[in-house]
């Protein structure tokens, strides 16, 4: 009867350690895990297209805002690009202008573009995705510049 005895005696200092644990550090631990969210500001250039966010091409795109974004999500965004040049052309998107530089090293732009050739005044819709490694480390905001282009 006494080691039953102590067993219980046992699992009740441990659950009294663990509910204290959780009122001492609990809230620094789910502080810690809601500024996991990444804040953000960006930048949309363009070069021989225009780029909106509605299929009428009434809203064009001159920034884009990811919203908080959490280490290891991909965050979608849907655009249409039009060929605003005067000759069919392939389009091209590249980075730059990356704040801080090692955010560069966490996070991927990619595209669903598959690099068909657009008609003068030709429109594509467009999904932009971006993916933030779950390894993030030392980024609580950042910005960067996409550029389209009209290639050809």
């Amino acid at each position: 009867m006494e080691r039953n005895e102590g067993i219980v005696v046992g699992a009740a200092v441990a659950l009294i350690v663990y509910t204290l644990s959780l009122g001492i550090f609990g809230p620094s631990v789910l502080a810690a895990l809601s500024n996991r969210t990444i804040a953000n500001a960006g930048s949309v250039k363009t070069i021989g297209v225009g780029v909106y966010w509605d299929q009428a091409l009434t809203n064009p795109v001159s920034s884009i805002n990811w919203g908080n974004i959490e280490p290891g999500s991909n965050v979608n965004k849907t655009v249409y690009i039009r060929n605003e040049g005067n000759a069919p052309a392939t389009l091209s998107m590249t980075t730059s202008n990356w704040v801080p530089a090692s955010a560069s090293s966490y996070m991927t732009l990619s595209w669903n573009y598959g690099g068909q050739t657009l008609a003068v005044n030709e429109v594509r819709q467009v999904i932009l995705t971006l993916a933030v490694s779950s390894s993030v480390t030392g980024v609580t905001s950042f910005s960067f510049d996409i550029t389209i282009a009209a290639n050809g």
